[in-house]
């Protein structure tokens, strides 16, 4: 963790060296940062791991996205605000934001935490091999797209084919944010009643009935349309939170504890492949009208939900008694169980 946070460190220092006009130093700064952004989330939930276990490991995950998202909508608010001061205001708070960041670095190394695969509790299936998770991996690149859906696809629909003001788009937004702060933790604790491969199901078969609520919404007539657009962006939001809820915590629960932090890169390769192509994909499919958009990611979702719930998991099967004892849990015993 704290050296994701020094790879940002250093894409900030790189950025604030860049002089005018220098595009490559500028594209090198933006690829330090974004590898930070893509090995922080991986780090993090093998840190959790290691030291929160079954459902309180979920809801300490649940925790950290509630304050990333939080942390996340502030930065937006600071970085428009700072839009108003020119130049220098950014740069300021470039330099500010690269304090944050070895600050974090900071922080994150104070935990002076030793573990080792033997030490850890048989609950996390140590020793086993590694699950395949083929299935799981695909599907959440398709699943990711709904963390694109309130910034890229609806300020797309809602300009170019409801024709209504852009005050929409950031009203969703907004209403997004709070609701995964707000709502994130509590969630993942109600759906901690059944397994977390069910639970990823239900999120995709969710976040599908909002595409086709969507779809619907987008045809309905002038003045109409864009309110409609926004009920149905909370049940999306909803079936956001449950599937960021349930997603990383089932790959946590399947790896053994030895190549938990490899089953946990392989997820967020997954996860930054999904957010890299989803705005191509979206806006591709918008050309083709709302059917084809919204109608695609539905199929696809519903497919993925589908694939996600007849996976089996041979690996962690094969992972000893203590890992008997958490694959038990995923098929649906009852938490306590665990």
């Amino acid at each position: 963790m704290a050296a994701s946070m020094l790879v940002r460190v250093l894409g900030v220092a790189l950025l604030l060296a860049a002089p005018a006009g220098h595009v490559w130093l500028f594209a090198t700064a933006a690829l330090f940062l974004g590898i930070g952004n893509q090995a922080w989330p991986a780090a993090h939930a093998a840190l959790v791991a290691t030291v929160a276990h079954c459902r309180e490991r979920d809801a300490a995950l649940a925790g950290g996205r509630a304050l990333r998202n939080a942390g996340l909508g502030a930065g937006a608010l600071l970085a428009t605000a700072c839009l108003a001061g020119g130049t220098t205001a950014l740069q300021a708070l470039a330099a500010v934001t690269g304090l944050a960041y070895l600050a974090a670095a900071a922080l994150a190394w104070s935990v002076r935490l030793r573990t080792h695969p033997a030490d850890t509790p048989s609950t996390d299936g140590a020793g086993g091999p590694a699950p395949r998770m083929h299935a799981l991996l695909a599907a959440n690149v398709v699943y990711v797209f709904c963390l694109n859906v309130p910034e890229i696809a609806l300020p797309l629909v809602l300009v170019t084919q409801v024709h209504a003001s852009p005050v929409w788009s950031a009203a969703i937004f907004m209403a997004n944010t709070v609701l995964v702060v707000t709502l994130q933790v509590p969630v993942t604790v109600l759906m901690s009643r059944f397994s977390r491969r069910t639970v990823l199901a239900l999120a995709g078969v969710v976040l599908a009935a909002s595409y086709l609520g969507f779809l619907a919404a987008t045809s309905l007539g002038h003045g109409w349309s864009a309110p409609a657009v926004a009920a149905v962006s909370v049940v999306c939001t909803i079936g956001e939170i449950i599937y960021a809820g349930s997603a990383t915590a089932l790959v946590t629960a399947l790896a053994p504890a030895h190549l938990l932090g490899r089953a946990l890169a392989r997820f967020q390769l997954s996860t930054g492949f999904g957010l890299a192509v989803s705005p191509a994909v979206i806006a591709a499919l918008a050309t083709r009208g709302s059917a084809a958009l919204w109608g695609g990611l539905a199929a696809a979702t519903l497919l993925s939900a589908s694939a996600v719930s007849t996976e089996t998991d041979h690996g962690t099967r094969l992972g000893g008694a203590g890992a008997g004892r958490e694959q038990a849990h995923e098929l649906g015993d009852h938490p306590g169980a665990a």
